[in-house]
């Protein structure tokens, strides 16, 4: 006799998964009584899941291990279809929950498609409709769409992308984004920078600025460009300004990043940091410089004024809203943006004093709630 209770898989593998679907399964175990709740980490992002899963006490029931150096999309799909599909079988999985747009994602959906089983997509609806920015991720989360039962759309305007596709209306919420519920949930914690690489900050009276650029359509001459305007920035307002660059591991940025910025008293590189020393980091900082989806996304909540480096982003809401400003990567258009939010008072407390449209920190109950 089946139980009455919904046996839930949810799958991730990188660092923003963890972090958007670390309230997701908090929020599933808070009832036992209703749902069988197993979590599968597939490895995409060994190293910097691990410190997050401690964070967020996050328990594991599979580890796929999945990563290799120097991996690729094919590799990661084919291990990701492959391991998933036989859990699923294995624990007669009724439900399969993925976030975003990751390898990760779109291959856990897939197999959960392929054993016929109904997935819930957290964060569906994002489109650029240029499938080569960002890539792979504009393809990955229109294929997870494609197949996806449920939508947990984080904004009204993800649900009208969905509508325009011809997702039924019944089959979508608008929840708020996942992130901003860890995002609150962290910056409740205490912390300080005192015995860490970044105890200088606790003192530093220059305005701070959080850079991070990793994506795969960055690397190569965008990634140089960005490097070269943040090189001007930071001699042309050495008394001013410190950047603080977590560098991603990746060998095709972490090298020119090194080779380029290494050495400027006020350029401070870091390994990738753990979640809670970023979330105060941000709260310390002037502004964002990025190419992320998740700091789009959270450094609104604190205030801060965004900077877009990359040509379009999925997420227009910010942009709209007024605290998101997209502008690429080049490097006059960079040191322009900056220079102007250094120098123009108002329009940096316009973008610093607008509404973060992404949510309020209740997406997580929604989204149990709709299963319930």
């Amino acid at each position: 006799m089946k139980s009455s209770k919904l046996n839930i898989l949810i799958v991730f593998g990188t660092r923003p998964e963890v972090i958007k679907m670390a309230p997701v399964v908090k929020e599933f175990r808070k009832f036992p009584n209703r749902f069988n709740t197993k979590v599968c980490v597939t490895g995409q992002h060994r190293q910097m899941i691990d410190p997050l899963l401690k964070l967020f006490e996050i328990g594991v029931d599979y580890d796929l291990d999945i990563m290799q150096k120097n991996q690729d999309l094919e590799h990661i799909t084919k291990r990701v279809l492959e391991e998933v599909g036989l859990i699923i079988e294995r624990d007669k999985i009724d439900w399969v929950l993925v976030q975003g747009d990751t390898t990760t994602a779109m291959a856990a959906a897939l197999a959960a498609f392929y054993k016929k089983i109904k997935i819930g997509h957290v964060e569906a609806g994002l489109r650029t409709w240029d499938k080569s920015h960002p890539y792979p991720e504009e393809v990955n989360r229109k294929i997870i769409d494609s197949m996806a039962d449920l939508y947990f759309a984080h904004t009204p305007e993800a649900k009208k992308n969905l509508l325009n596709e011809g997702v039924r209306s019944s089959a979508i919420d608008v929840t708020g984004n996942t992130v901003i519920d860890a995002l609150l949930e962290s910056a409740r914690k205490k912390f300080s920078f005192k015995g860490t690489p970044l105890a200088s900050l606790e003192t530093e009276k220059r305005k701070i600025i959080l850079l991070t650029a990793h994506r795969r359509e960055n690397i190569g001459e965008p990634i140089v460009n960005i490097c070269a305007a943040v090189r001007e920035l930071a001699t042309r307002y050495a008394k001013e300004l410190v950047f603080v660059y977590p560098v991603h591991l990746n060998p095709n940025i972490h090298k020119p990043v090194h080779s380029l910025l290494w050495g400027l008293k006020n350029v401070i590189l870091t390994e990738p940091m753990e979640y809670l020393p970023l979330v105060h980091l941000i709260k310390k900082s002037y502004l964002v410089l990025t190419d992320s989806g998740g700091l789009q996304e959270e450094a609104p909540t604190f205030g801060k004024p965004v900077l877009v480096l990359r040509e379009t982003t999925e997420r227009p809401e910010g942009v709209r809203a007024g605290c998101v400003e997209v502008i690429g990567t080049e490097a006059r258009a960079i040191v322009r943006a900056v220079t102007l939010l250094l120098k123009n008072k108002s329009k940096y407390k316009r973008m610093a004093q607008a509404k973060n449209p992404y949510g309020n920190g209740t997406a997580s109950k929604k989204i149990a709630a709709r299963l319930s």
